[in-house]
């Protein structure tokens, strides 16, 4: 196979489970950074042999558990106990941050155990932390074994929300491998998630390269045009994977994912095939996915404005009586049975699918999955199950989707490590110089920044002062600071770095398109157009409307071709006030006929529309009563009524008529409210 360049491998993306054969064999594991390690939990001090704490106080008796709060007639018995299950049992107590149990309630709890207790229920990590508190023996009793995992499943039971049992799966590791090839540049990295690796192959991290050979899988052939075009039709969201069709199916073969997210009241799943398809479009072979099956569901559960979904508001207030908490119920109850029936109607998918990638918020989400209840298809201990290393976004079928690409698609990373280690060890030694010590072992205090010079900080301030200026147009107020502080009129601003754009008071009144300014530092100042700013602009190339062009026009005309080197400033040829007032004459006049004869053609056609609307009315009259019929009083309006009815009174008359219709009104509306 003919060797493609750097860029032609990477033109399109890569899916993990179809790579090309260049970066395929020549794939090699970078070393993985690993997690900073988390601090150190407070643990209680080391208890010894004899059960004594070394923080702690000594006992009072040399032969006593300070530990057990017990007492001992001499040192055999002593060494009995700290043998025993009870001094065990209270060391663990005691790593675990609770308090420690006398012998009566030590008993109480052995005689609640439910299970045999025998030599093999003794796990080997159990034995190993046991060995850890002081134990000689690697086998412990195994009514103390057993006591301990009893309560470990009852503590996992129980807290649901925050789960003590830390997950062994993935703790402590980035989320994504990064691998290397010859055939990309040195500062190119590919990543992949480590959830698409099972737990026993993300252990034997030396043979990841060779796990990636293995789920290799060969694309399937190209559908017909006639399948191809109703795939096209069907295309769901746009979403490439890697291209930017999505073909569904009712059935498929090979490994496949089950994808679920519930959260809010929306619930999506997927089914989907990791075997790529082979289609064409456009002319060019491209490589698709096959969604299996999929499902959402949205129901209307959580409280608008106050968050949170109505049953966690009822455990926490209490049942709510109104009608939007007795829809959000039956809502609730509705999409948990819906949820369950598709996890029963996909439950053969379910079982051989290879991994389970599924987000559920909260523990009303999470119990609708994983119950318990009959039927359960997901259990939460299973091996196949996985969150999304990732942020997510609504539950939708196109948030899926995407979720589903983010996880089988190779990251590409371009970083220059030599430039990151270079960058690790210059702020290493400067950390280690700001850290160092001195003689008589204080911290040295952080050097203060330079103290600005005193013309520095008489330049700022001429700055600040002649920038508010310009900024407010205030031309006479300008040239008087320049007069009174003997400033230069192309003073440059400070600091330079933050003013590159308009570096002197004649670029800024330009860029503000200030023509008074422009006018009164070119023709009362004396400022030079033709400096340039870090961009290489003259003032005239950065001014922002004609008014300011027009200032730089006439200033040449009224200083004249010799004062300036007026083409060099990039200004046009020379503008007189004359031309400039004849220019803005003929520009009034043009404005003022095209609004003259703009309010003509509306006159005209708001009379041609009266014109038609008075014809369709005649027309309407005379197709109902017909033509030349007299017809009646048109009807009036009721101001019309009234002013009809007033004409001809006095203003004492009016005032009483208005006080009569009022009555009138009130007693009908007394009457309708008694019901007569």
């Amino acid at each position: 196979m003919a060797t493609q360049p750097a860029d032609k491998l990477l033109q399109r993306p890569l899916y993990i489970f179809d790579l090309p054969e260049e970066i395929l064999y020549t794939l090699q594991l970078k070393v993985q950074p690993t997690a900073a390690p988390e601090p150190p939990s407070p643990r209680p001090s080391t208890p010894s042999l004899n059960g004594e704490d070394k923080q702690e106080s000594a006992p009072s008796s040399a032969t006593s558990c300070g530990l057990c709060g017990l007492n001992f007639p001499n040192l055999l018995e002593q060494r009995s106990h700290v043998r025993s299950d009870l001094h065990g049992y209270n060391l663990k107590q005691k790593m675990r941050g609770k308090k420690a149990v006398d012998e009566a309630e030590f008993e109480r709890l052995v005689g609640q155990l439910d299970e045999s207790i025998s030599g093999s229920d003794t796990s080997e990590s159990e034995d190993d932390e046991d060995d850890e508190l002081g134990g000689k023996s690697k086998q412990k009793d195994s009514t103390l074994s057993a006591l301990l995992k009893r309560q470990a499943k009852i503590t996992d039971g129980d807290a649901d929300d925050a789960p003590t049992k830390k997950r062994k799966r993935g703790a402590g590791k980035p989320p994504v491998l990064w691998f290397s090839t010859p055939k990309l540049p040195s500062n190119t990295s590919l990543g992949a998630y480590r959830a698409i690796f099972s737990q026993a192959e993300q252990d034997d991290e030396e043979k990841l390269v060779e796990t990636i050979k293995r789920k290799q899988l060969a694309p399937k052939p190209p559908p017909n045009p006639l399948q191809q075009k109703k795939a096209e039709q069907e295309e769901d969201g746009g979403v490439p994977l890697p291209a930017s069709m999505i073909q569904k199916e009712t059935s498929a073969s090979g490994p496949h994912y089950f994808l679920c997210m519930i959260g809010g009241g929306h619930f999506a799943g997927m089914l989907v095939s990791v075997t790529p398809k082979l289609t064409k479009k456009a002319g060019v072979e491209d490589r698709t996915a096959t969604v299996i099956a999929h499902k959402t569901f949205h129901r209307y559960t959580t409280r608008r404005k106050q968050g949170g979904s109505q049953s966690a508001n009822d455990n926490s207030k209490g049942n709510a009586h109104s009608a939007g908490s007795s829809l959000r119920r039956y809502n609730e109850t509705a999409l948990i049975e819906e949820v369950r029936a598709l996890l029963t109607e996909w439950k053969d998918w379910i079982d051989s699918a290879e991994l389970l990638f599924i987000r559920a918020t909260g523990s009303t989400n999470r119990r609708t999955l994983f119950g318990p209840y009959e039927g359960q298809v997901l259990n939460h201990k299973d091996d196949r199950l996985r969150g999304f290393p990732f942020n997510t976004r609504r539950a939708t079928q196109s948030e899926l989707m995407r979720a589903f690409v983010e996880l089988t698609r190779m990251k590409v990373s371009t970083i220059d490590e030599a430039t990151l280690a270079k960058q690790a060890e210059e702020a290493a030694s400067a950390k280690s110089e700001t850290t160092t010590t001195t003689p008589n072992g204080t911290k040295p205090t952080t050097p203060n920044p330079p103290k600005p010079s005193k013309a520095d900080e008489e330049a700022t301030l001429h700055t600040t002062q002649l920038q508010a200026l310009i900024r407010r147009s205030k031309a006479p107020a300008l040239l008087a600071y320049l007069q009174t502080n003997t400033l230069d009129p192309n003073f440059p601003f400070f600091p330079p770095e933050q003013n590159h754009h308009a570096p002197t008071p004649l670029h800024l009144a330009a860029a503000s398109n200030s023509p008074a300014c422009v006018t009164a530092l070119l023709t009362k100042a004396s400022a030079d157009p033709s400096l340039r700013n870090a961009d290489g602009k003259p003032p005239f190339d950065i001014a922002g409307d004609r008014p300011t062009r027009d200032a730089f026009r006439l200033a040449r005309s009224q200083l004249g071709e010799t004062r300036w080197p007026w083409d060099a400033a990039g200004v046009p040829a020379a503008l007189s006030q004359t031309e400039a007032d004849a220019r803005t004459a003929r520009e009034r006049d043009s404005k003022a006929a095209e609004d003259a004869a703009e309010k003509q053609r509306r006159q005209a056609e708001t009379e041609r529309l009266r014109q038609e609307d008075r014809e369709r009315e005649s027309a309407a009259r005379e197709k109902t009563f017909g033509k030349g019929r007299v017809l009646e009083r048109p009807r009036l309006t009721a101001e019309e009524r009234r002013a009809e009815e007033a004409r001809g009174m006095s203003a004492e008359m009016r005032v009483r008529l208005e006080r009569e219709k009022r009555a009138r009104a009130a007693e009908e509306r007394m009457g309708r409210l008694q019901g007569r």
